[in-house]
C-alpha cells in the first residue's frame, strides 16, 4: 500500500499517515517498528524525550538489513527537547539522536515544545524529562530565535532535510516566520474532535505549513489523566456520532477519526501494536467523508486540550 504524501515546503514529500512513538514501550519498540515497516509505514515519529529511540532505531536497522526498505525510503522524524534550546546545545544532542538511530540525517527534525528549560547534560538525566537534576522545573534563557537559528544550521550541515515546531501558538508562529532564514515545514499539535484548533490549523496551512496531528483519538493517550473524567466527556470511539459514520461507511470508529484529519489534509501518527488496527489505521484514504460528515465531528469541538503540562502538575504556563 503506497501512502500518499504532503508537499513539504523544503520541497520534500512526508507521507500523511505514520506511526507514532511516544509511550511505546522499550521492550517491544523495536519489534512494533519492523512490523509496522513490514505492514506499509513510512513516516516514524519519535522525540528524545520518549526514550525509545535506540530501540526504534534497530527496528529500522533490521528492516533494512532484510530488504524490506532504504533508508530513503523511510521519513523519519524526532525532536529537539526544552532543555536543550541553547544555541549551543542543539547541533550536539541532534547528533546524539542521530546516532541513537542509527541514521545520518533526519527528514524532519521538530522543535518539541516553544518553551527553554535549563540544561541537563544527558550523561545526569536522559530522558531529558521536565525536570532539572534538582527534580524541578526551571526555565531556561534561550529565545525562539536563538533556537531557530540553531535549528537552521542543521538543515545547512544535512543533519535535517525539513526543521518544524510543535505545540505552538498562531501568535508564536507569527513571530518565527518574521525572521525565520529557513521556514518551518510543520507544525506537529494536538488535534481531534474535541480540539479542533481550527484558526491555528487554516493559519498555519495558508502560510505553507503542514499540519500533523497528535492525539488523534482525544483521551485515550490521556487516561490516567483526571481532566479526562472531569470533563464528562465520551470517550470518541464511543461517541454516537462517530460509531454512526463509522457504521455507514463499514469502517472503524479509528479510521473516521483519522480520515477526518487526512480528508483536510492534515497528517496523523497513530499507533498500535495490534496488525489488524495497523493495516486499518494506514488504510485511511480510501474512502471520503461527506462534507456534512466532516461538519458533525467538527462540531464536537469543546476546547478540551490533555498534553498541557498544568494536567502533569507542571507550573508550565504554554496554552
Amino acid at each position: 500500500m503506497t501512502t500518499p504524501t504532503i508537499k513539504l515546503s523544503s520541497g520534500y514529500d512526508m507521507p500523511i499517515v505514520g506511526f507514532g512513538l511516544w509511550k511505546v514501550n522499550n521492550d517491544t519498540c523495536a519489534d512494533q517498528v519492523y512490523e509496522a515497516i513490514k505492514a506499509g509505514y513510512r513516516l516514524f515519529d519519535g522525540a528524545c524525550d520518549y526514550g525509545n529511540e535506540v530501540e526504534a532505531g534497530q527496528g529500522v536497522a533490521r528492516a533494512i538489513k532484510e530488504g524490506i526498505v532504504r533508508r530513503e525510503d523511510l521519513f523519519i522524524v524526532s525532536k529537539l527537547w526544552n532543555s536543550f534550546h541553547d544555541g549551543d546545545r542543539v547541533e550536539p544532542i541532534a547528533r546524539k539522536q542521530l546516532a541513537d538511530w542509527g541514521v545520518d540525517y533526519f527528514d524532519l527534525y521538530i522543535v518539541h515544545f516553544p518553551i527553554s528549560l535549563k540544561y541537563v547534560d544527558p550523561s545526569v538525566r536522559y530522558p531529558p524529562s521536565w525536570n532539572s537534576e534538582a527534580g524541578k522545573v526551571e526555565l531556561g534563557n534561550a529565545t525562539i530565535q536563538e533556537t531557530w537559528t540553531a535549528m537552521e544550521s542543521l538543515v545547512d550541515k544535512s543533519l535535517a532535510r525539513s526543521i518544524g515546531i510543535s505545540n505552538f501558538s498562531a501568535q508564536l508562529l507569527m513571530d518565527l516566520l518574521r525572521y525565520a532564514r529557513v521556514r518551518p515545514a510543520t507544525l506537529q499539535i494536538e488535534h481531534h474532535p474535541y480540539l479542533t484548533q481550527t484558526r491555528l490549523v487554516d493559519y498555519a496551512q495558508r502560510e505553507g505549513i503542514a499540519i500533523t496531528a497528535y492525539s488523534s483519538f482525544g483521551p485515550l493517550s490521556f487516561l490516567e489523566l483526571q481532566v479526562t473524567k472531569a470533563e464528562n466527556t465520551p470517550p470518541l470511539f464511543e461517541h454516537e456520532t462517530i460509531k454512526s459514520i463509522a457504521a455507514k461507511h463499514g469502517k472503524t470508529p479509528a479510521q473516521v477519526l483519522l480520515r477526518w484529519a487526512t480528508q483536510r489534509n492534515i497528517a496523523v501518527i497513530p499507533k498500535s501494536n495490534n496488525p489488524a488496527r495497523l493495516a486499518q489505521n494506514l488504510d485511511v484514504v480510501g474512502f471520503d467523508l461527506e462534507s456534512t460528515e466532516i461538519e458533525a465531528i467538527s462540531a464536537l469541538d469543546k476546547g478540551l486540550r490533555f498534553n498541557d503540562p498544568h494536567n502533569y502538575d507542571l507550573p508550565v504556563t504554554i496554552f
